[in-house]
């Protein structure tokens, strides 16, 4: 093998296993298994819950709610992931909470919100720290297309479904698009990032290490390749003898 050769495969070797951030591809977002949401919607059957429940449950000048029945099934609701807002990197939204309605025999609903105990992370347990009057979740959720989830945008009050490629304003107090219309993943970044990314916490440093440890090897590789290529061109220019004395 020419020394050229070697040096093309010794760039290409050192190359192996940096993925550049915008090669790599994350899904939009990880849904809980099975078993994961089933967790999350027996919290919400927990007398924890439950307290939480007839506490949003009661109206004024009305009998406590009596009788209440609470869902055997939940609907994830997502929120925007901070790095999706930063650079776009990562997933589009996390797992925010599992919604899971609790209705009284006269009609009165709720929604017990069974969240993740990690931010994000389904398989860190499930607590119930909040319910909210109403079951918009699962109205809003009749509207989604198989394959999509509820994106909650909290900032202007918003919900959108959420695609692999997409999303589509579903209601909002603040439409910064119109309703129903559908938005790429790339425009809706850069919409959240120009409205938001001031407002994100300072990424971890573990984290912000990751990235850069990646491309010097890349730099290393070219840096090889371009000095092989100097070398190959000094190795083909024709010598010249010295004229004989």
């Amino acid at each position: 093998m020419t020394r050229s050769a070697w040096c093309v495969v010794a760039a290409a070797l050192l190359g192996l296993g940096a993925v550049s951030p915008a090669a790599a591809s994350a899904p939009a977002w990880e849904p809980p298994t099975s078993a994961q949401l089933s967790a999350a919607v027996s919290t919400a059957h927990s007398p924890r819950a439950l307290s939480y429940a007839r506490t949003n449950l009661r109206r004024p000048g009305r009998p406590d709610p009596t009788g209440i029945t609470v869902a055997d099934t939940g609907i994830p609701a997502y929120t925007l992931a901070p790095d999706f807002v930063r650079d776009g990197t990562g997933p589009t939204a996390l797992l925010q909470y599992v919604a899971v309605v609790a209705r009284t025999a006269d009609g009165r609903t709720s929604t017990i919100q069974a969240a993740p105990s990690t931010a994000g992370r389904p398989d860190s347990g499930w607590r119930v720290d909040s319910v909210l009057s109403g079951d918009d979740e699962t109205q809003l959720a009749r509207q989604l297309h198989p394959g999509t989830v509820l994106l909650d945008e909290p900032q202007i009050n918003g919900w959108y479904e959420l695609g692999a490629t997409g999303v589509r304003l579903l209601r909002a107090s603040l439409p910064q698009s119109p309703v129903g219309a559908f938005v790429p993943l790339p425009d809706y970044q850069r919409q959240v990032h120009d409205r938001y990314a001031d407002k994100q916490a300072v990424k971890p440093a573990r984290a912000t290490a990751t990235h850069p440890t990646l491309w010097p090897w890349w730099l290393l590789g070219a840096a090889i390749i371009v000095a092989c290529a100097g070398l190959g061109l000094r190795a083909g220019r024709p010598h010249r003898d010295p004229p004989p004395r």
